[in-house]
């Protein structure tokens, strides 16, 4: 989907932001030299224990010039918490972020996409769901991830991964090739939407892109 805030860049190029939840793990580190080998920029959406666990992989992001975005602490459905326990799942993972890489992740998806009025209450950054869910977590099938993908894709589109399975590591490879091969650029959400994500929320299905 396009949207009134996206880049000069994107208005003008098939851009596509693909996205990665639920780690650092095992694998990111062979994802990060996936996504080097085709020049494609991608952002993370991590938990904070995680990254405390293991801070390498969010530095070789940063470094490598994807975007690192808050999913929460501890992946608990922030919907089923008070607003103090939310902050407190955001603030702590944004401290192991700035402890791993130096910096603070600007947007926040919240775990299983889950987000109500008390959740929106307790951040000011964009909440950012999905457009494509490969659903991934359900099918650990590579081929099937990667069909997924490049069938659901479009300009403007956020595609939802999760870095934390070794199926999914290993269908990034035919993702970028087939969407390289259809003039699609890769960049992250911050980029997509130029820093002025839209003042919508996208509902139904596929899920949302960017809520406000």
């Amino acid at each position: 989907m396009r949207a009134a805030g996206q880049s000069a860049g994107c208005r003008r190029a098939k851009c596509i932001a693909l996205t990665f939840d639920d780690g650092p793990g095992r694998y990111t580190g062979t994802l990060l030299r996936h996504l080097a080998a085709h020049r494609a920029h991608a952002t993370f959406f991590v938990v904070g224990q995680n990254v405390a666990a293991n801070p390498g992989p969010v530095r070789q992001a940063v470094k490598a010039g994807h975007e690192i975005g808050n999913h929460s602490w501890s992946h608990r459905n922030l919907t089923t918490l008070s607003g103090a326990e939310i902050r407190s799942e955001l603030a702590r993972t944004d401290r192991a972020v700035k402890a791993a890489a130096g910096v603070t992740p600007k947007i926040v998806r919240p775990p299983y996409g889950a987000f109500n009025g008390t959740v929106r209450s307790q951040t000011t950054r964009p909440v950012v769901l999905w457009s494509v869910d490969t659903e991934d977590w359900r099918y650990r099938d590579s081929a099937a991830v990667a069909r997924k993908a490049v069938k659901s894709a479009s300009p403007g589109g956020v595609i939802l991964f999760h870095d934390i399975h070794p199926t999914t590591v290993k269908a990034i490879p035919k993702v970028l090739e087939s969407l390289s091969a259809r003039g699609y650029r890769f960049v992250t959400v911050s980029e997509l939407y130029g820093g002025k994500p839209p003042k919508l929320v996208y509902g139904g299905s596929p899920r949302a892109a960017v809520a406000l």
